[in-house]
């Protein structure tokens, strides 16, 4: 690599390189912040995810090939980078009282989020494996700690070693994928990977490496049959880290997803049928468990477990519109998602835990403004009209048409049905039962932005649905 070569993978990777640094500085200069100024660090670290987003866009421009064609800063990559910005600052916002609350609040736990962010940077620019691993484990190393930082909580330590042990084998099955695949073709980039997949069609090994990556891959979207780790992980860990958790690995899992399996080389084998059947398993194994939870944390989890169903759809159709449907489908997760937990977080104070779906009962008799924000994301949810999440769902089905699965179209709108009934389910709590206490919400500054910029994105996308659209279509690989 030349000093021009090297000049030009230090430039596309400047936002990732300022995380790491920014971290590193906040991780020492937290120690000279006094107790109980978490503010300091809310707004550290804030700052630094603003500074990266802008380095993003200014580099949005043009492609930029890094490491020796490791690393690739394009429209795609700043698509993703925007979506893991906004879970990543968005639940630090909402961080500060409910830090404060649980006795998490050091500076240790924002540095964590900012290796976190760092490693879903690098998994949405990574264009071969052996990158996409660096992010995957950078990424994966601190969620695990992030899940058991409630030390004395005994439910966040399991969901943690749970989180650790399943993830440890998720890795290595997907490391002997990526081993199989340079054994096969003497490659780990993903273009030369499936140019092989290509030609090979129906040579053995070559499926078998594809099926080691996508488990280890469908593992981190918390698709079934890798999906028994996510209850247990979103109700032990802190509800912040869940919120996070549900947006961010999520985005940067389908970010590789898309690049490895939509290679027009692989779109035109058969990879699409395994995708179906992961699809439609998916999301009704989310939808079907999630009507019996009791606790709004496990109900979110079946939840993302359904709404990684409804993406993988989007897999399955292809193409530009099959792509472009899928980051939309990320984009408006990610408001309604960290809307719903912000509001869960909000309700954690004095003896509520805001956990149990029965805390919510009466809530519209005495904070209507709250009980609205939380029928906006239930219906978003839910896919209702005109919210954002029913354009989600929209795309992601006429992408499916157009491509003549129209079988599966009717799947995915059936399954929809029924996981609409368990979010009108608290609709009902929240409007027509009796309130069982008085409400004291923990609404700080920071969760009042959170609710209000989730609040604004999850009605803007319904209201301007095509001008989101237009800009992940624009975002698609080659832009």
């Amino acid at each position: 690599m030349n000093e021009a070569q090297l000049l030009q993978s230090i430039l596309a990777s400047l936002p990732e390189i300022w995380v790491v640094t920014a971290a590193c500085i906040l991780l020492i200069g937290g120690l000279f912040v006094p107790k109980g100024r978490g503010d300091v660090l809310v707004l550290a670290s804030v700052a630094v995810v603003l500074i990266a987003a802008a380095m993003t866009l200014m580099l949005a421009g043009e492609v930029r090939p890094a490491y020796s064609g490791m690393f690739l800063a394009d429209r795609f990559a700043v698509f993703i980078k925007v979506v893991c910005y906004l879970g990543t600052a968005l639940t630090i916002l909402m961080s500060r009282r409910y830090a404060e609350i649980e006795g998490i609040e050091r500076c240790e736990y924002y540095v964590l989020l900012l290796f976190a962010l760092t490693g879903m940077m690098i998994m949405a620019s990574a264009t071969d494996l052996l990158m996409v691993y660096v992010g995957l484990e950078l990424m994966s190393l601190c969620t695990y700690v992030l899940t058991g930082f409630m030390r004395t909580e005994r439910r966040s330590n399991e969901a943690a070693l749970k989180y650790v042990i399943l993830g440890a084998v998720a890795t290595g099955v997907f490391l002997y994928g990526v081993s199989l695949v340079y054994g096969l073709t003497g490659t780990t980039q993903l273009d030369a990977f499936a140019a092989s997949a290509g030609e090979g069609g129906a040579d053995t090994g070559l499926a078998l490496a594809v099926i080691f990556i996508v488990a280890g891959l469908v593992f981190k979207i918390g698709a079934v049959p890798f999906h028994m780790w996510v209850p247990d992980v979103y109700e032990g860990a802190p509800t912040t880290i869940t919120a996070f958790m549900s947006v961010g690995p999520k985005a940067a899992g389908f970010a590789v997803v898309l690049r490895v399996f939509l290679n027009p080389l692989v779109a035109a084998s058969d990879v699409w049928i395994i995708v179906a059947v992961l699809a439609v398993a998916t999301m009704a194994l989310g939808s079907f468990v999630a009507l019996v939870q009791d606790n709004i944390k496990r109900l979110l989890a079946y939840s993302s477990i359904a709404h990684a169903g409804f993406a993988l759809f989007g897999v399955v159709a292809g193409g530009a519109d099959g792509i472009a449907s899928v980051m939309l489908y990320l984009l408006i997760y990610a408001f309604m998602n960290l809307g719903i937990f912000g509001a869960v977080v909000m309700m954690r104070n004095g003896a509520r835990s805001g956990e149990a779906i029965e805390d919510y009962a009466g809530l519209a008799r005495s904070h209507r403004v709250l009980a609205l924000l939380l029928l906006l994301y239930l219906f978003s949810l839910a896919g209702i009209p005109p919210t954002a999440g029913f354009f989600a769902k929209f795309y992601v089905l006429v992408a499916l048409v157009d491509q003549g699965f129209v079988i599966l179209a009717v799947i995915a709108v059936l399954l929809s049905a029924v996981a609409a009934y368990f979010y009108i389910r608290i609709v009902m709590v929240i409007y027509m039962r009796e309130p069982s206490g008085a409400f004291d919400p923990a609404l700080t500054p920071g969760l009042r932005v959170v609710l209000a910029v989730t609040a604004l994105g999850t009605l803007g996308i319904g209201l301007f649905p095509a001008w989101f659209l237009g800009l992940a279509q624009q975002s698609v690989f080659g832009g």
